[in-house]
């Protein structure tokens, strides 16, 4: 007689389901993204992101402390600051928003990663990630700049630097200065495949840093291409980049599997801010079960070869798992 083959005899027991699990979620893996803004006593809600809020530096200090204490190892931090120019100067200047928030917070919780968003967006008059003349971001002018944001990050205390403009060169550039100034060890995690995608719009609200023409099309990846992640990919590594990152991630897993398949780096996936919105969403509404989808969803990233995700679900994650 033929024996049946059955799958199922590793699925009926609870604990046989444990120890034959092949992917497994933890709070280690996990960055959590905070918002720093100018002022004092500050925490307000961002209407399209509940739950997220901007800080100001007093209170982003104990929102850090309270990420430490349910064993978040890191933080991905962005400012938005009060003054915005053509060239975005207060991204690169000592007493920009970013600059003081990482001061502060390796003074106050020094074990806490800190990692710093390197970019121009935020802090432009035009929205975009770089220098624009004439209607057009120029790559190569940029990358000077971003470089020397970059160096502003580090000098003020950051343990490592993420550029995300997406201009070509910009990992090389920041490398060759940060060696030049003595900052050896210190880390770049690369936005390289960064997609031009619609998922990024509630954190244009919290970031205030919506384009204010055009699009970013010429600069970030079209959701079309793989092949082209792969050259992005390579092309940072060889540059420099210690860890390179997939945004975003949900739609975006057979990239984060094929970087895994290709590349021996450490991955960073960036759940982004439409990703945990609608989640957020159809949780209030009652049509799913916010925990279990989060869990889900996080684990299909870190299933697809992702090292380390950024989410904003991150401090509701390691709550659930000190519940378990």
């Amino acid at each position: 007689m033929d024996l049946v083959k059955r799958p199922r005899r590793l699925r009926i027991n609870s604990i046989v389901r444990d120890m034959v699990r092949e992917t497994s979620l933890d709070i280690k893996d996990l960055i959590y993204p905070l918002f720093v803004v100018q002022g004092d006593n500050i925490k307000e809600e961002i209407d399209s992101m509940p739950g997220v809020y901007h800080f100001s530096i007093d209170l982003l200090i104990e929102e850090v402390k309270e990420v430490r204490d349910v064993g978040i190892p890191a933080i991905l931090l962005f400012g938005v600051p009060s003054y915005k120019d053509k060239l975005g100067s207060e991204a690169y200047s000592e007493e920009g928003i970013v600059q003081k928030a990482v001061r502060k917070i390796k003074e106050k919780v020094p074990e806490i990663v800190v990692i710093t968003d390197v970019c121009m967006c935020g802090y432009t008059i035009h929205g975009h990630c770089g220098i624009v003349e004439n209607g057009q971001v120029l790559n190569d002018k940029t990358v000077d700049y971003i470089a020397k944001i970059a160096l502003s990050h580090v000098e003020a205390g950051a343990d490592i630097v993420a550029p995300s403009d997406m201009m070509d060169g910009r990992v090389a550039a920041i490398r060759k200065l940060l060696d030049s100034k003595g900052f050896v060890n210190t880390p770049i995690m690369a936005y390289s495949a960064k997609y031009a995608s619609s998922f990024y719009g509630p954190f244009r609200e919290a970031a205030n840093s919506a384009p204010q023409f055009g699009d970013r099309k010429s600069y970030q990846m079209d959701y079309g291409n793989s092949n082209e992640a792969l050259r992005e990919i390579a092309l940072d590594i060889e540059e420099g980049a210690d860890i390179v990152m997939v945004k975003p991630a949900l739609s975006y897993l057979d990239i984060i599997r094929r970087v895994k398949d290709n590349f021996n780096i450490p991955i960073a996936a960036y759940n982004v801010s439409g990703e945990y919105s609608m989640v957020k969403a159809a949780a209030k509404m009652g049509w799913i079960d916010e925990k279990s989808v989060v869990l889900e969803i996080l684990t299909s990233i870190k299933r697809a070869g992702a090292d380390m995700i950024i989410t904003y679900f991150a401090k509701d994650v390691a709550k659930w798992f000190t519940t378990l």
